[in-house]
């Protein structure tokens, strides 16, 4: 019987335990990714509803609309409520949580912010 070279018998071995985890390296980077979205989207709507409130309790209800918006793109799917609830002006951000980019939506987020009122009631 010939003598085998060490090692021959593995040639193609790193190569195919490298493409059986691609897939579930994929999937990890997708995961991480959707992790970073749900937290962004956080973000985004907490800061939109306080800057809002901000300017709801300064001018209007058009205007906290309108701050709200400023804040946040339209492929987030933004609603909005503003209010005022005695001598708060509070808002609401309402945003539907993307699938690995905006656009492609499976839930919503809340964000919600307050500002002391600085103009009185019409």
């Amino acid at each position: 019987m010939p003598a085998r070279r060490p090692g021959r018998g593995d040639r193609g071995q790193v190569a195919i335990e490298f493409v059986g985890t691609v897939p579930l390296i994929l999937l990890l980077v997708a995961a991480v990714w959707e992790c970073v979205l749900i937290g962004y989207a956080f973000s985004l709507a907490g800061n939109a509803a306080d800057e809002a409130a901000r300017a709801g309790a300064v001018t209007s209800d058009a205007a906290c609309a309108a701050a709200a918006r400023k804040h946040v793109g339209e492929a987030w799917g933004m609603e909005s409520h503003c209010a005022r609830s005695g001598d708060v002006y509070r808002a609401t951000v309402t945003l539907q949580i993307p699938v690995l980019y905006p656009g492609l939506n499976f839930g919503r987020i809340e964000g919600s912010g307050g500002a002391a009122m600085e103009r009185e009631a019409n």
